[in-house]
């Protein structure tokens, strides 16, 4: 059973930073796209950052470019989301999403749709 279990989410002030990690279990998932998505109150679930089973293509909503990086460890099957310079528009629910389908290439998908597992969720608040 695939379980993804985030951490690292909290209440900040703007400016500052945070990192989220995400530890998927259940199988391997070296071969295994993965993703940041967020959520804010009244709006649609939209991508954030979503990295390539190598790690090697990433793809970034316009809005975080040059204040997130998304990064894995594949040895320890954990993805993270280093955010900085946080602004209160990044206040959301961030959710870790994982690919397990097999696809030719090393893509970094974007589209909800292109995720079969989920995370719970981890709040992130950020203050003016």
């Amino acid at each position: 059973q695939v379980q993804l279990e985030e951490s690292g989410g909290g209440l900040v002030q703007a400016g500052d930073a945070l990192r989220l990690s995400c530890a998927a279990s259940g199988r391997t998932f070296r071969r295994s796209p993965m993703a940041w998505f967020r959520q804010a109150p009244g709006k649609e679930r939209e991508c954030v950052a979503a990295i390539s089973w190598s790690g090697d293509n990433t793809n970034y909503a316009e809005s975080v470019k040059g204040r997130f990086t998304i990064f894995r460890d594949n040895a320890k099957n954990t993805v993270f989301l280093q955010m900085n310079s946080l602004k209160p528009e990044d206040t959301a629910v961030y959710y870790c999403a994982v690919r397990t389908a097999v696809s030719a290439g090393t893509y970094a998908f974007t589209s909800v749709g292109d995720y079969e597992y989920w995370g719970q969720g981890t709040q992130v608040t950020v203050s003016s």
